[in-house]
């Protein structure tokens, strides 16, 4: 398993983050096997699914594991045998069939832009960390940063003279994403003021400082979106991701291309990026139905002249045929 998780963090370059997911799905499954006396080289396929059958089941102990869990575990056992079978420490793939249920499907939550500018204005910029938390919470938006990336954002990463930010993503990709004169405004005061009273005379790279001069944790750093969040009334909507996803919903709605968005993302595989326009595409309906005379939904007015059964199906249509356009 060392050798399998050093291949890992040196050839393919994962965080700290699923290093650990990786271990400890992979403690969980030894201990399934050790418990039935079988060696990891020589389970078979019936054994891999009797663990994570297990695991979906609640016990005594804990609960049964949600569908999304399951199919990460499931890749990290599938992973970990690719590898055994590459390096030759097993001749067949007990993984090949491997099956589990279907994750199910849910949008995420995104704000509406009323919504941004209410959480964007939420810091005092007069002090410090004001001054930090209205350029983080202005970064995150204009670039729809991972609160990973912007934790890791160093001074020298955002070029003011060409309006670019470099951020490192999964796998230690690096990308350049565009950023808007408001956040490279809020950026350019944090820095000549706020930061400097945070730093001191530390020497000290990390762009987004603590109290005490010091890089931003992670969870300091979600503290900070959710204590803003908060006090403008949004606490229920947000997530570590909401302002992310709000940046890719409010760019397709724009005109921004899904290709051009995907790389701003740092998405590796399209059909990441496409799960945004379904939200637009929902949005659209909505804004649809809630305006057009002839078009709402028959529950509204099922007596209405000229709204017939077949209207909100036809309604429909047309926005779907509006969604292709876009």
């Amino acid at each position: 398993m060392l050798d399998f998780l050093s291949h890992l963090e040196l050839e393919r370059g994962l965080s700290r983050n699923t290093l650990s997911a990786y271990r400890a799905d992979l403690l969980a499954l030894g201990e399934f096997l050790a418990s039935r006396k079988l060696s990891p080289l020589d389970v078979r396929h019936q054994d891999l699914a009797a663990h994570l059958s297990s695991l979906a089941r609640p016990t005594s102990g804990r609960q049964a594991l949600s569908a999304a869990t399951l199919q990460r575990k499931t890749a990290s056992i599938r992973s970990f045998y690719r590898h055994l079978r590459r390096e030759g420490l097993i001749h067949s793939d007990p993984t090949a069939d491997l099956r589990t249920r279907t994750r199910s499907r849910r949008l995420p939550r995104v704000l509406s832009r009323e919504e941004v500018g209410k959480l964007l204005s939420a810091p005092d910029g007069e002090g410090p960390l004001g001054q930090r938390d209205r350029a983080l919470l202005e970064l995150l938006y204009a670039c729809g940063l991972r609160i990973s990336e912007a934790r890791a954002l160093d001074v020298g990463d955002v070029d003011f003279e060409e309006g670019m930010l470099r951020a490192e993503g999964k796998g230690g990709k690096q990308r350049l994403v565009p950023v808007g004169r408001i956040a490279l405004a809020a950026v350019r005061a944090y820095q000549s003021d706020g930061r400097r009273q945070l730093v001191g005379a530390r020497a000290e790279a990390a762009l987004f400082l603590n109290s005490r001069g010091a890089r931003l944790t992670r969870q300091g750093l979600y503290q900070i979106i959710t204590g803003h969040a908060r006090s403008v009334g949004l606490s229920e909507k947000m997530s570590p991701h909401t302002l992310r996803h709000s940046f890719a919903t409010h760019m397709l709605a724009g005109g921004c291309d899904l290709r051009s968005l995907q790389d701003m993302l740092g998405h590796a595989d399209l059909a990441t990026t496409q799960i945004y326009t379904h939200i637009s595409s929902d949005r659209l309906k909505e804004a649809y139905f809630g305006a057009h005379p002839r078009a709402r939904r028959a529950t509204e007015r099922p007596g209405a002249p000229g709204l017939g059964r077949r209207a909100p199906e036809q309604a429909r249509s047309t926005a779907r045929r509006a969604t292709e356009v876009r």
